[in-house]
């Protein structure tokens, strides 16, 4: 608790928000001035939140933000979704990325459900 620099959560979520930044520099994408920089809010708000919710502690307010961090997740996922439906992606870049998404979130739902069972005790 206390040095989310160490959590390889924040560390994956840290290199996601590098990756989208990356992707939004690129393209069509980077021409689409208000979808790339709601993108880029969305992905630096996940090891954001991250970071805020392991210096808060254990109790229900880390685990508040770590949810916040999900929410954010969830958001950059459907505008990925969306980038790569109207093309500003290509297949193997929204894949690529896809994978570190779904990878991201099953490693903040193992944290809450830890921290929300620690608070139990």
């Amino acid at each position: 608790m206390g040095d989310y620099k160490r959590l390889d959560v924040w560390e994956l979520a840290s290199e996601l928000a590098i990756h989208v930044y990356k992707l939004t520099f690129k393209g069509k994408l980077n021409k689409d001035f208000s979808f790339r920089d709601q993108m880029r809010r969305a992905a630096i708000s996940v090891p954001s939140n991250i970071a805020e919710g392991e210096e808060s502690g254990f109790d229900k307010v880390g685990v508040r933000y770590f949810y916040q961090a999900k929410a954010s997740l969830a958001e950059l996922n459907t505008q990925l979704i969306i980038a790569h439906q109207i093309e500003y992606i290509e297949t193997n870049e929204f894949q690529e990325i896809s994978e570190k998404v779904t990878s991201i979130s099953k490693m903040l739902r193992k944290l809450i459900d830890y921290r929300v069972k620690f608070n139990e005790n």
